[in-house]
């Protein structure tokens, strides 16, 4: 029986969209999945650098105007990967017109854009919706959930969770559009601590009730940048510019399990590259995980000898663990591509087989959410902000 056809066409093609296109590339090669991808378009609105870009990453044609996407039959999934100013007017657009959409987080800019995003979707219940927290498909990730969910922790008393970066300490570093507040929505808190609030609530299976936070920008004025890709970026001059979002957030909250919990998310954390971790902490046991290690996690057994305790490490590459029967023998590690893939498979698997796709749009308002607490905190003298 022959495979249906998804036709995707993607919207941004910097930094996620170099990813994203590698995992369309690939999901098909490496996953059975049960449908034949095609590229169809990428959209910029340069089309000399879109025409480059598709080339590039292997995409069939290109579009200059998003919308025109939305009127194509040979399009089934529209993938954006442009910055949160634009996700709710594309995403909406697009479940209205009956396709299928993943979105880059943060979901929106604002928890109304988010809700707006919601709405639509809940009004559209034929076009599947997934927000793209690749975090949770890293395998070792997942395994930790698998853990939560089979009572290996116990109850959960404690949540550490944190998101460690560097890219921006040189006060020279440009002004780019993730330091602009009508682009970007928020700075490291947005960008980076909505993945480590994501991850932490995916693997409690608990979600945030309160918190209390604090925000600071550390370094006021960038210069303008010239021409820049992703994280990558130089200055155009000697005209300055005045960033608008947080450098650095630092919250507590409260779980509706009863944890308590502390959120760290920084760029300005020198030595950090790419540092998303958490440590779990329960009544029976606690796990610990770090990006920078992706393929390990590590578990401390509270049934053990006090003689031989200690965190024991899993090295997640074994055919049990999580999408790892599709990669490689075990021991040969996999990178920071790979959860990408994993994200599409699992989200064509749910529109051919007419699954939820998680997570969706709802779980991205519930972050939202909470990034939009922890300001209200921040504004408010680190006042605690419930959360509904």
């Amino acid at each position: 029986m022959a495979k249906k056809t998804l036709g995707v066409a993607m919207i941004g093609y910097a930094f996620m969209g170099k990813a994203h296109s590698q995992a369309w590339r690939n999901v098909g090669r490496v996953f059975d999945i049960p449908a034949e991808i095609k590229m169809v378009a990428v959209c910029g609105r340069n089309q000399t650098n879109t025409q480059e870009a598709a080339d590039r990453l292997g995409w069939d044609g290109i579009e200059t105007d998003w919308k025109k996407l939305l009127t194509r039959s040979d399009i089934d999934i529209i993938d954006i990967c442009t910055p949160g100013d634009s996700h709710a007017e594309i995403a909406i657009a697009a479940l209205n017109a009956g396709k299928h959409v993943i979105c880059e987080k943060p979901l929106a800019n604002t928890v109304t854009e988010a809700q707006q995003m919601v709405d639509a979707a809940n009004a559209n219940k034929n076009s599947k919706n997934m927000v793209a927290f690749n975090y949770r498909r890293v395998p070792a990730v997942s395994l930790a959930k698998k853990m939560v969910e089979e009572g290996k922790l116990g109850k959960i008393f404690h949540i550490r969770a944190r998101y460690l970066q560097d890219w921006i300490v040189d006060p020279n570093f440009p002004l780019v559009w993730r330091l602009e507040k009508d682009k970007a929505g928020s700075g490291a808190l947005g960008d980076i601590g909505a993945h480590a609030i994501d991850t932490t609530q995916f693997v409690t299976g608990q979600k945030l009730v309160g918190v209390s936070g604090i925000t600071e920008t550390f370094i006021k004025e960038r210069p303008l940048p010239g021409d820049y890709s992703g994280l990558q970026a130089s200055a155009s001059g000697n005209k300055m510019g005045k960033v608008t979002v947080d450098d650095a957030a630092v919250f507590i909250g409260k779980t509706d399990g009863g944890a308590l919990a502390t959120y760290e998310a920084t760029r300005f954390a020198t030595g950090r590259k790419n540092d998303m971790g958490f440590e779990i902490f329960g009544s029976k046991g606690s796990l610990k995980f770090s990006f920078e290690d992706m393929n390990e996690l590590w578990y401390f057994d509270n049934s053990e000898s006090s003689e031989t305790a200690g965190f024991q490490r899993i090295l997640v590459t074994e055919g049990v663990h999580p999408y790892m029967t599709a990669w490689w023998p075990p021991g040969h590690i996999i990178g920071y591509e790979h959860p990408f893939t994993h994200e599409l498979k699992d989200f064509v698997e749910a529109i051919v087989n007419n699954t939820e796709a998680k997570p969706t749009f709802a779980d991205g308002l519930q972050v939202q959410k909470v990034l939009d607490a922890v300001v209200k905190s921040s504004e408010n003298k680190s006042s605690w902000q419930e959360i509904k």
